[in-house]
């Protein structure tokens, strides 16, 4: 098999994981609490990512930790997985997985936005209106396609899931900074966002338990294919390809499965307006992708 099937196959692997996110956010949530699934899902992303870098090409000794990578990895881990996850958790825990999941794909939008204050970067005009086009599929996904009707909508809910986005984005910017070994970085910024989830729960003053078998099941699931393996394997596939663009395009695919998904696993009848809300949002997303190709 060529390195580019290889590529291709592994890439559809990835896609396949995360499509499923959405529906084992939602079924799990059903019986954990939304900062108790981020506590053990990603103590159980540390110990899978610690093994999977361990038993890799360059293992991560704890005599090699630098200062800077400490404080790299609690600033990484702060915004992701802690305020990241948090949010995102409780916002499904309030909307319905298809307008949680999908609103939360509108980061590489706000990437965008970011990109001019944190990396100097001009925005061109055009990428103003791909923008205007994702934010106009959020509206339709809201509102449930009732454009001049706000009575569908929970404010808190969408404020929370478009929220997580600006909080993956400011991840994104950091992470692109970062030139350490992917493995290791990820494990040590799972690790300070569990320290951090676990401090919140404390201050709180919540309880802490273990999870039941069906939270148990869904916190490993999310803690080994949402937050760590799954990034291996995406890596894995960009390692392959002779052109990482090829492989990068199929990540579009990932929200309309995760429709399918939702429709199966949780039992949710997909609106028109949730499909033609993603649509918008694809859209926005792929202009801006052509301007930055443009730009190269």
């Amino acid at each position: 098999m060529s390195n580019q099937k290889k590529a291709y196959l592994l890439a559809l692997l990835a896609v396949v994981f995360w499509s499923t996110m959405s529906s084992a956010f939602k079924i799990t949530l059903g019986h954990i609490d939304y900062d108790q699934l981020l506590l053990w899902a990603s103590l159980m992303g540390v110990v899978v990512l610690g093994l999977v870098n361990q038993f890799g090409n360059e293992p991560l000794r704890i005599s090699n930790i630098k200062r800077k990578d400490l404080l790299s990895s609690a600033l990484m881990g702060f915004f992701n997985p802690f305020l990241y996850y948090l949010v995102l958790f409780k916002a499904y825990d309030l909307l319905e997985a298809q307008i949680a999941g999908t609103l939360n794909y509108a980061w590489p939008l706000v990437l965008v936005l970011l990109s001019a204050p944190l990396l100097k970067q001009k925005i061109h005009p055009l990428s103003i209106l791909a923008i205007f086009i994702s934010f106009f599929g959020i509206v339709v996904i809201s509102t449930h396609g009732k454009l001049l009707s706000f009575e569908n909508i929970n404010p808190f809910g969408v404020a929370l899931a478009v929220g997580s986005a600006f909080f993956w984005a400011v991840y994104w910017i950091l992470n692109m900074k970062d030139k350490r070994e992917t493995t290791g970085k990820i494990g040590m910024n799972l690790f300070f966002g569990f320290v951090y989830i676990l401090i919140f729960l404390l201050v709180s003053g919540r309880d802490i338990h273990f999870p039941g078998a069906k939270a148990m099941a869904g916190v490993a699931y999310i803690g080994a294919f949402e937050m760590s393996i799954t990034f291996v394997i995406w890596l894995k596939a960009l390692n392959y390809s002779a052109n990482t663009a090829k492989v990068s395009n199929l990540i579009y695919l990932s929200p309309f499965f995760a429709l399918f998904w939702i429709n199966l696993a949780v039992g949710e009848s997909i609106r028109t307006s949730t499909f033609t809300g993603l649509v918008f949002i694809i859209l926005g997303i792929v202009l801006q992708q052509f301007l930055d190709l443009k730009r190269k």
